[in-house]
């Protein structure tokens, strides 16, 4: 029996486009494709923003946004990526996974990825963004990608070390996110403590 395609969300929490932070995430979509069968969505959060951004509660946010929040919460992997501003994630990061089902990301594969002005950001994903996911009980891969802006030409990736930096998160979900996602569709039984 072939595997399905593993459901790969990424969410792109940059306030415009072109974004250097989009070009990272297509990479990192590319070499995922490169490696293992994926069916993927990204979500470009600054085309959502104004269908969401007053929202205090996910009842109040319009289909478009609803449609991204289930997809983000039934992928297999997520992918999520923010530009760093004063040290942290955009607003509108936050706000979107703020509007995410508590429980829907537990257990759930996350490769994080974050890009700043300078390296004064690049802890960014160990102290913003990590607790950030922890709190929501998923499964953060223990390589997370940061660029500074030195590593682009606009949105063009020059540094080559970025690319291994890639292959090393990659490494890291693609295991976790095929088991889970075969024992979501009942091909596999659960190892340890896995919410399904």
């Amino acid at each position: 029996m072939t595997a399905a395609p593993l459901r790969v969300v990424a969410v792109v929490g940059t306030l415009s486009a072109p974004s250097r932070t989009t070009a990272l995430v297509e990479l990192i979509l590319a070499t995922l494709a490169a490696r293992t069968a994926v069916d993927t969505r990204l979500i470009e959060l600054h085309t959502l923003g104004p269908a969401f951004t007053g929202a205090t509660d996910r009842d109040q946010v319009d289909d478009e946004v609803a449609d991204a929040l289930r997809a983000v919460e039934e992928a297999d992997l997520v992918i999520a990526a923010t530009p760093v501003f004063r040290g942290s994630y955009t607003g509108l990061f936050k706000h979107f996974f703020d509007l995410v089902d508590q429980y829907g990301l537990a257990a759930k594969p996350v490769l994080l990825a974050a890009t700043g002005g300078s390296d004064r950001h690049a802890l960014v994903i160990e102290h913003a963004m990590r607790p950030l996911f922890g709190f929501l009980q998923a499964w953060t891969a223990p390589a997370g990608i940061y660029l500074n802006s030195g590593d682009f030409d606009g949105t063009t990736i020059l540094n080559p070390e970025v690319y291994e930096r890639i292959e090393m998160a990659v490494n890291d979900v693609v295991p976790v996110a095929g088991a889970l996602a075969a024992v979501r569709a009942g091909n596999a039984a659960p190892v340890g403590p896995v919410h399904v």
